[in-house]
C-alpha cells in the first residue's frame, strides 16, 4: 500500500509512498475522517520515495474528502523531496484553503511538527 495513517502526538499522520492510487488514497482519507472530524486537526504528510500519482486510477478531481472535512482542519504540512513541492502544493489546492499549508524538505519533519504544534 502507498499510504496509510496514524494518530500520533496530536497529529493525523499520512505517510505516502510509491506510486499513490485514487483507491487507496480515498480508503484511508476514509478511515482517518472521524479521527478528523473531532476538530481542530492538525495533518502531516510524510512522503518518502514517492513516484507520482497514479493518473489512471479514479477521478483525482474529486474533491468531497475537503468539502467535507477542511472544517475541521486547523494547519496541514507535507515533508518530502524538494521536486515534489509544486505538484504538492496543487494536490492540496493550497491557494484555495482556508488554512495554512506548509511544504518541508526531507530532513525537517521535526521543523514541520513544531510548526504544526505551534499557536
Amino acid at each position: 500500500m502507498a499510504i496509510d495513517w496514524v494518530y500520533e502526538d496530536g497529529l493525523v499522520i499520512f505517510n505516502v509512498s510509491g506510486r499513490l492510487t485514487k483507491p487507496e488514497l480515498d480508503a484511508c482519507q476514509a478511515e482517518a475522517e472521524p479521527t478528523i472530524q473531532q476538530g481542530q486537526a492538525k495533518i502531516l504528510n510524510i512522503v518518502t520515495n514517492f513516484a507520482g500519482w497514479d493518473d489512471n486510477s479514479g477521478d483525482w478531481g474529486d474533491l468531497s474528502f475537503g468539502e467535507r472535512n477542511d472544517q475541521y482542519i486547523q494547519k496541514m504540512a507535507t515533508v518530502g523531496d524538494e521536486k515534489w513541492r509544486d505538484q504538492a502544493d496543487m494536490f492540496t489546492l493550497k491557494v484555495l484553503r482556508k488554512f495554512p499549508i506548509k511544504y518541508f524538505i526531507e530532513g525537517q519533519e521535526e521543523l514541520a511538527r513544531a510548526w504544526l504544534l505551534s499557536d
